[in-house]
């Protein structure tokens, strides 16, 4: 036990504060809402994703890109980073009309349409092929909520760029994992008050991230604008209810939280999962009008303005990774 937790703290320590690159290198940009996507139509994704599109670290030979995560993890594939490498690139596409954008976009696209694998219910999903440190070990192989999303959000984007079909059939079956509950090898959570929740990472108790609640629910939208079917439209609305409910629980009063986990102290938002949470509460706001998801942006954003603040999540978000992961 001893010796798994220096691997894992070295581990942290080569990712977070070493001069080497890693998977942070490519999850730690400047979050940013892209002014160019429209609310009501598949166009141009949410985020810009600018500085992912042209990561270069860690590309396979087929121009796919790794994550290293240093350790026993290593290189690795992973699902949500190679949908959001798309993405970018979908998006410097569409402003630029230059093909090799369309071509990185598209081998994005053909992984996740290719990589589709059945989980232990038989239900179509992303897998993650290492294992992970969260509140508990996620044990190779593992999917996510998110990962389910930002795939989503991918292939219907490649099917209205290329009429294949293809594309459509492989988001229709990664949109399976939103119509279960973990329970059966989905990815959603229903509490007490029966919010509807999509889980980031399937574990028990639920997590509630917020910041891959919010993302895989874009994916949820998208293809309720692709199909327009009553189920993606009604989880849909599900989702912004439960988050709408529930935003005051990621509240501290001087930071947001990343989760709302079972952990005695609590896990603050990094500085980048912070501003992440400020520009997907702007984004909400534009997909939906809801004034709650602007006036907490708003509030959130004037934490970051007290030193004070910063400092105090900072030395609380550092206590919590050496207690806990």
């Amino acid at each position: 036990m001893i010796r798994k937790r220096f691997n894992y703290l070295k581990r942290v320590y080569k990712a977070y504060l070493s001069k080497e690159d890693s998977q942070l290198t490519f999850w730690h940009g400047t979050p940013s809402v892209n002014q160019e996507a429209e609310p009501g139509k598949i166009g141009q994704y949410y985020m810009p994703f600018t500085a992912k599109a042209g990561y270069k670290a860690h590309l396979d030979d087929q121009g796919i890109p790794r994550l290293d995560y240093h350790g026993a993890i290593g290189l690795q594939y992973n699902p949500i980073a190679i949908a959001q490498y798309g993405l970018g690139n979908f998006n410097l596409y569409h402003r630029t009309g230059r093909e090799e954008y369309r071509s990185k976009f598209i081998l994005a696209a053909d992984w996740l349409k290719d990589n589709l694998e059945e989980n232990g219910f038989g239900v179509p999903v992303w897998m993650h092929h290492f294992d992970f440190e969260y509140q508990e070990l996620l044990r190779s192989p593992w999917y996510s909520g998110l990962a389910q999303g930002q795939g989503i959000s991918v292939l219907v984007r490649a099917c209205l760029l290329t009429q294949s079909e293809a594309y459509l059939k492989a988001a229709e079956e990664a949109f399976a994992a939103f119509q279960l509950p973990a329970s059966e090898g989905g990815v959603i959570t229903q509490d007490q008050d029966a919010n509807l929740w999509i889980e980031e990472y399937v574990v028990t108790p639920p997590s509630h991230i917020l910041n891959g609640f919010i993302w895989a629910l874009w994916g949820v939208y998208d293809y309720y604008l692709l199909r327009n079917q009553k189920p993606a439209r009604e989880l849909y609305e599900a989702g912004v209810k439960t988050i709408t409910e529930n935003l005051h629980r990621y509240d501290t009063g001087y930071w947001s939280l990343y989760d709302l986990s079972s952990s005695k102290m609590k896990m603050i938002a990094s500085p980048f999962y912070h501003q992440l949470h400020i520009v997907q509460l702007k984004v909400m706001y534009t997909l939906t009008g809801e004034d709650v998801f602007l006036r907490f942006a708003d509030r959130w954003a004037s934490y970051q303005k007290r030193t004070a603040n910063r400092w105090r999540a900072f030395l609380q978000k550092a206590i919590f990774k050496i207690l806990y992961y």
